[in-house]
């Protein structure tokens, strides 16, 4: 199972909070089908405050986005084509982003997925 996490202590835009995008994310994930293959929660901090709002994609043995500057509600269509795209990606590895929309430039980091053979 992958797992999508937005922050809960950035800031939102005025009248928006962490609770309101979880959920309009959530309602759009079950609109298409993909709640069954992403949790969705939140989490404090993740290190992006100089452009909120941020969230991550991440999964077992599957690589790690975190993107960063992103405004609810209209990147909602964005998030979920990145979805998509990533959990249809080997390894979780997007090597095209075109589909992702205006995420593709929110991209903050891209971690590979640890695997039980890498050395450090």
């Amino acid at each position: 199972m992958s797992r999508l996490l937005l922050c809960r202590t950035c800031q939102h835009e005025a009248g928006s909070t962490a609770d309101n995008a979880l959920s309009a994310l959530k309602q759009a994930f079950e609109n298409v089908g993909l709640d069954r293959d992403l949790d969705l929660g939140t989490v404090d901090c993740m290190g992006a405050c100089e452009q909120p709002v941020s969230l991550a994609f991440q999964g077992q043995d599957r690589a790690t986005f975190v993107f960063s500057g992103l405004r609810f509600p209209d990147d909602i269509d964005d998030i979920v084509a990145t979805a998509r795209t990533y959990l249809g990606a080997k390894d979780g590895w997007i090597e095209d982003a075109r589909s992702c929309g205006r995420l593709r430039f929110c991209l903050r980091a891209r971690i590979p997925a640890m695997k039980p053979d890498d050395a450090v």
